[in-house]
């Protein structure tokens, strides 16, 4: 049986006790995947590009509009806005620190998929019922533009 969660519940950090280490500062410059595509940050995160875009990249203030998909490693999801039929408006500063720096490793028009170490979702806590402590999580994320201020 699988588990939803609204987006508010996965994707908003605050009032979580979720880790805040980790972070990107801005976006990727052309490392070297390993075998199975995939290239890992120096917080942890690991993505694969699906498709890379040429568009602007956002910044830790900037509000987003995103398709994505948060699973556990045993396929349950945790939440979708593809499961909606809607992408979602988000505030980069109001995500858990895995998904803000995996959206500033993209640019508009790009699509990842990402795994996310616990420390960077929601730590040791996790979401009662529903996300283990310090579980991963794997996203699949689609960045279609960036809100204007």
């Amino acid at each position: 049986m699988k588990t939803t969660l609204s987006a508010t519940a996965v994707l908003l950090a605050l009032g979580l006790p979720a880790c805040t280490g980790g972070g990107a500062t801005g976006p990727a410059t052309a490392p070297t995947p390993d075998p199975d595509g995939y290239v890992t940050t120096g917080s942890g995160l690991s993505y694969r590009v699906i498709n890379r875009a040429d568009g602007p990249t956002p910044t830790a203030r900037d509000r987003v509009v995103v398709h994505y998909r948060c699973e556990l490693e045993d396929g349950t999801v945790v939440d979708s806005s593809y499961d909606r039929g809607a992408p979602d408006i988000v505030a980069l500063r109001d995500l858990i620190p895995g998904f803000r720096e995996a959206l500033q490793l993209m640019s508009v028009g790009s699509h990842f998929q990402v795994m996310m170490p616990g420390r960077l979702g929601y730590g040791w806590d996790g979401i009662d019922g529903v996300v283990g402590p310090n579980e991963t999580l794997y996203f699949e994320i689609q960045l279609f533009r960036i809100v204007e201020r």
